[in-house]
């Protein structure tokens, strides 16, 4: 059994790449392991404002918001699932700040394997490329990370588009092979 943490990063509850981290995770939770999902919209959340307070503070982050549970969260985690739609060919700022904000104790989220899930209006995986980029970028300052897999949501737009996509069964395996 691992611990699976999956950080959806869109602002729509119920928008496409929130129903592939559903997807995943119930995919996952058939295979036996504890699974976390999180809607960062939904968390109190402030972009890193590189005080470095952390760095004279054992990890300790000058702001008081949600990101110290959070942090730990991701410390604590096996698998941590990045999933955001491309946002002018990046990702949504809701888990951008999250990905920053890690700096507080950086050198702990180690040994993790990676999945990502992205959702985009374009029909073609190139305009996807950047925000997976972004993705792995996090994921090459995290000390052991193991990228297993990427599902990619094209053509999609309106809530639930998804539906109809392969990615949406495809979400479901990835999150069974955990």
């Amino acid at each position: 059994m691992k611990k699976v943490l999956i950080l959806s990063g869109s602002p729509r509850k119920n928008g496409n790449s929130d129903i592939l981290c559903d997807e995943f995770m119930r995919g996952a939770l058939e295979a036996g392991n504890a699974v976390e999902k999180v809607r960062v919209a939904e968390k109190k959340i402030s972009y890193c404002r590189g005080c470095y307070y952390c760095q004279k503070s054992g990890g300790e982050c000058a702001i008081k918001d949600d990101m110290a549970e959070l942090l730990q969260k991701m410390i604590d985690a096996d698998v941590i699932v990045l999933s955001s739609p491309v946002y002018f060919y990046s990702i949504a700022a809701q888990l951008k700040a999250v990905i920053d904000r890690t700096v507080a104790r950086w050198l702990e989220v180690k040994n993790k394997e990676f999945y990502y899930i992205v959702t985009c209006a374009d029909e073609e995986r190139e305009s996807q490329l950047r925000t997976i980029e972004c993705f792995r970028g996090y994921a090459d300052c995290v000390e052991g990370a193991v990228e297993k897999g990427i599902i990619y949501g094209t053509g999609v737009y309106e809530k639930g588009e998804i539906k109809n996509s392969p990615a949406f069964l495809e979400a479901y395996e990835m999150g069974k092979s955990v």
